[in-house]
């Protein structure tokens, strides 16, 4: 065999590890592997679940607000998630390292958000967890505001304009998570990492936060690195 065949075949096996390793966290039918969280629902039960599965996607209604959950703890992973903003550009979140329910204004779990917000796609929020970067102070505003609260300045910046797709289109953004540090992708753009996480494993949450959005993938893969 040639070493050309060889490096062929090494390439091939490589790429099915990564294929077999990653895992889709919903399977086009029910919301099976999730639950919600939706504190208005306590009030009145019926109201409808803003989280349905529609022609093979997931579907986050906006309304009433409220959060899908993993069933699941997640620890040292990559999660690729493809969404777009289908008709009003508006507000979502993937939550990384979810714990304790409504910590924040009654509503968050204890997290840390990579926001998917039309245009903001990559901050980072801090919810009751932390999280450090580079130059702080430009990308979160004065030391003296920060904090993990309400009232606090919990926003951190993402490093990139124009990453977003037009609205309509489909973004895929990338998040890994190992030990104490998130980095994300937008669209192929790295536009935020972070590090000195304060969680390092828990769930993985989507918002329902006032828009409709559609995913069309949420998986998940194991990792031991950050790539570069």
């Amino acid at each position: 065999m040639t070493a050309k065949f060889l490096f062929s075949l090494f390439f091939i096996l490589c790429c099915s590890v990564v294929y077999a390793q990653e895992t889709s966290l919903f399977n086009g039918k029910d919301l099976t592997g999730w639950h919600i969280d939706v504190p208005a629902m306590d009030k009145d039960t019926k109201l409808r679940n803003p989280f349905i599965i529609r022609n093979g996607m997931l579907v986050s209604l906006g309304e009433p607000q409220g959060h899908l959950i993993t069933d699941k703890i997640y620890q040292n992973y990559r999660v690729e998630v493809q969404y777009r903003f289908a008709g009003t550009p508006g507000n979502c979140g993937l939550l990384l390292h979810a714990s304790t329910p409504r910590s924040l204004y009654g509503m968050f779990p204890k997290s840390i958000e990579s926001q998917m917000m039309h245009q903001n796609a990559g901050d980072f929020w801090c919810i009751v967890e932390n999280i450090e970067v580079p130059e702080m102070e430009k990308r979160r505003g004065p030391k003296e505001n920060w904090g993990i609260t309400e009232g606090k300045e919990r926003r951190v910046r993402n490093l990139t304009d124009n990453s977003e797709k037009p609205l309509g289109e489909w973004n895929t953004m990338i998040v890994e998570c190992l030990n104490d540090q998130i980095k994300v992708w937008v669209n192929g753009d790295m536009v935020n990492h972070g590090f000195n996480c304060t969680a390092q494993k828990g769930q993985i949450a989507l918002q329902a936060e006032g828009a409709e959005v559609e995913f069309r993938k949420v998986a998940l893969t194991p990792i031991t690195k950050i790539s570069e």
